[in-house]
């Protein structure tokens, strides 16, 4: 059965479609956005209280390196697709970061299903963030450079990494979720007490709201992907399909739960539509950013969160 909140998704898509004055206060929808991303790092730093740096450290590397790799693997194959290079690097590099509410939706079908899974999943979700964004943008320069070289112009000699690291660190996403993670790493469970019921009791409902508000946005997106056509479409179903193969053979290799190897699944599937776009915008001015949106939040985040949450989970089952 359905889960309630991908209902108020799939409610939004169809006020958008049907032309609704239906609109969440854009206040409202930041609010939203950094109760989710605090309330999602706290539970994540709750459990790495009770554990050791030492015994995560195997798995934040690992899911540092797939979230780097996921971009240098998918540029290629988007330039055979005929994307420009540099709109291929680009549109990669969001699927080498992550969705964290896709992560909130993976994470609530477990519980209702039953599944259980690692509780510092939020750890993952974290140092997945910044390595794609990172590995997206130095293949995008390269290509770059390599055009200009064709042509006969002089090459940039760097990148302003530093602006960039900024930008990605210091940035809402990362800044919310690392913050939330320390602050429970620090606190524990008895000293964040006191908020529980605001940052448990209430999530789900808070989670409803907002994807009530990313299916209106989705819906908007959807001329865009008639615009780019099969080829984007392909793009939006097909990589978290692969790439979901790379992050549950990550999650077996790594020896996780069944619950864990979905969510590692998962999070491969998913896309970044709010770090991600900021960051490449910066870094990258002359990438396509509407291409990247319409596949990443027009496409990959309906698919991943209507099909792909229970599909992963089901490959996890099989594997685990």
């Amino acid at each position: 059965m359905i889960d309630a909140v991908v209902l108020f998704f799939i409610l939004g898509v169809i006020a958008r479609l049907g032309k609704s004055d239906l609109k969440l206060p854009q206040a409202l929808y930041e609010a939203l956005s950094v109760y989710l991303l605090l309330a999602i790092g706290l539970k994540g730093g709750i459990e790495l209280h009770k554990q050791s740096l030492q015994a995560v450290l195997p798995q934040i590397l690992a899911c540092m390196a797939l979230g780097a790799v996921i971009p240098m693997l998918m540029t290629p194959v988007l330039k055979r697709m005929g994307f420009s290079g540099v709109d291929s690097a680009v549109l990669a590099a969001h699927y080498g970061s992550v969705s964290v509410v896709t992560f909130a939706v993976a994470s609530s079908y477990l519980q209702r299903q039953g599944v259980a899974f690692e509780a510092h999943a939020a750890l993952w979700v974290a140092v997945m963030e910044a390595p794609g964004i990172v590995a997206g943008v130095f293949l995008a320069r390269r290509e770059l450079n390599r055009v200009k070289a064709l042509e006969g112009k002089s090459v940039e000699a760097k990148s302003n990494w530093r602006e960039l690291a900024h930008e990605v660190l210091f940035g809402k996403s990362v800044l919310l979720l690392v913050g939330g993670l320390v602050i429970g790493a620090v606190m524990g469970e008895a000293g964040l007490k006191p908020i529980a019921p605001l940052f448990t009791d209430l999530f789900k409902g808070v989670l409803a709201l907002f994807l009530l508000e990313l299916g209106l946005v989705a819906g908007a997106q959807l001329p865009e992907v008639k615009r780019y056509g099969l080829r984007l479409l392909a793009v939006g179903i097909v990589s978290p399909l692969v790439l979901s193969l790379l992050g549950a053979g990550l999650g077996k290799a790594l020896g996780l739960s069944t619950g864990g190897i979905a969510i590692l699944a998962t999070l491969a599937a998913s896309a970044s539509y709010i770090a991600a776009p900021t960051a490449m915008r910066m870094a990258v001015p002359q990438g396509n950013a509407g291409l990247s949106i319409a596949a990443a939040l027009g496409i990959s985040f309906p698919f991943n969160i209507v099909i792909g949450v229970p599909l992963y989970t089901w490959l996890a089952q099989k594997i685990s």
